[in-house]
């Protein structure tokens, strides 16, 4: 098949850490294996577990090794980054965990209402516990960069809310970089009964076995870019992205308007940071207008591509010269110099910034299984 095969010929045995027998990838920084140990030996002690995963990838963001003892918890699976995730196929995924008997809420880890339904559920989940423990805990895992810190300072900034006599809480850390929590630590959000939260470290299987499961973890920014590499990343996600048809939803952006044009020509430079929220200035209207610009013409270049394309679709050869050209098209529309010898890597950094920030639309990539 067209994407199976784009995806095994990518990743070739190299220096990306994939094996011979079955493309394992491997990324399992020291302190992981000790935080992992901690969370086994934490999670006896639970009334309930709080599961972060990612919205857009909720079965490939599970960490499959702490599955058996995840499942035999009270258990609560928090899909988040919801905003970032096709709501439709979303609301497909929920209903295939509560055909599975399993307790699974959509949430945005910045937004309190969102975070608040999600305590509500586990004040309901630990009612039948709290009438006999005077203390209760609650764990908080997830693989990395699934947001559970941002979750926890969510869980904070409400907890003061509902107490102010406690004690002034300490923040989790949160980082756009997986990794960043590094030891676990508890956080006391309320009183009679006593309930602390645990945030721990993220924390992923010592390798991956599957190819796919890899691609999407690092897609989604669970394992870092230069473990599997930028370029191999953005052509599995164009090769997924042309299998699904997507950029042909996109013909409403056939005809750019002469304004981006205009704009494209005014302001030829760009850096991924443009994306990035700047906590000093704000972007002014033209910087906006730039970016959702920039987005049309991105998204105008891939439809174009695919639906002037004449090969099949599942042949990998012909795949393979479809996200070629994408990428020799994606440079002229992000105005990187063609001569440089780092056009690739520079066309597949931005190129993941637009679909990690969410520019590009929102998609769910794991498929829906059958119920």
């Amino acid at each position: 098949m067209g994407k199976n095969g784009i995806i095994k010929k990518a990743m070739e045995v190299g220096e990306i850490g994939f094996s011979k027998d079955g493309g394992a990838i491997n990324w399992f920084p020291g302190h992981m294996a000790a935080a992992t140990r901690a969370i086994r030996s934490r999670l006896k002690l639970s009334d309930l577990v709080i599961e972060v995963r990612d919205a857009r990838i909720p079965f490939s963001s599970a960490n499959q090794d702490l599955q058996p003892q995840l499942s035999a918890k009270r258990r609560v699976i928090a899909l988040n980054k919801k905003d970032l995730a096709n709501s439709n196929v979303l609301n497909k995924w929920v209903r295939y965990f509560d055909s599975c008997k399993q307790d699974c809420i959509p949430i945005s880890a910045h937004s309190r209402s969102s975070v608040r339904k999600l305590l509500d559920l586990v004040e309901f989940k630990l009612k039948e516990v709290i009438s006999r423990e005077p203390t209760l805990l609650v764990m908080v895992v997830g693989v990395p960069n699934v947001g559970k810190s941002a979750l926890i300072n969510s869980i904070h900034q409400i907890a003061s809310t509902r107490f102010p006599l406690q004690e002034k809480m300490k923040r989790a850390t949160v980082g756009p970089l997986p990794g960043v929590t590094q030891d676990i630590a508890g956080y006391k959000i309320a009183h009679q009964p006593s309930i602390y939260v645990l945030d721990t470290p993220g924390v992923l299987v010592p390798n991956i076995p599957n190819i796919e499961i890899g691609l999407k973890l690092a897609l989604a920014g669970s394992v870092k870019d230069s473990v599997v590499g930028e370029d191999r990343i953005v052509q599995y996600l164009l090769t997924v992205l042309n299998t699904r048809g997507t950029p042909l939803h996109w013909k409403h952006l056939a005809n750019p308007t002469e304004k981006t044009t205009q704009i494209s020509e005014d302001k030829p430079g760009y850096n991924p940071k443009d994306l990035r929220p700047k906590m000093k200035k704000l972007p002014d209207a033209s910087d906006l207008l730039y970016v959702k610009d920039l987005v049309a013409e991105v998204r105008h270049a891939l439809y174009v591509t695919l639906s002037e394309f004449g090969g099949n679709i599942e042949d990998e050869n012909d795949m393979e010269c479809l996200v070629e050209h994408q990428f020799e098209v994606l440079q002229k529309v992000l105005r990187i110099p063609h001569k440089s010898s780092e056009a690739r890597l520079m066309v597949s950094k931005k190129f993941l910034t637009l679909f990690r920030s969410g520019k590009l639309g929102s998609f769910v990539l794991d498929d829906v299984p059958e119920s």
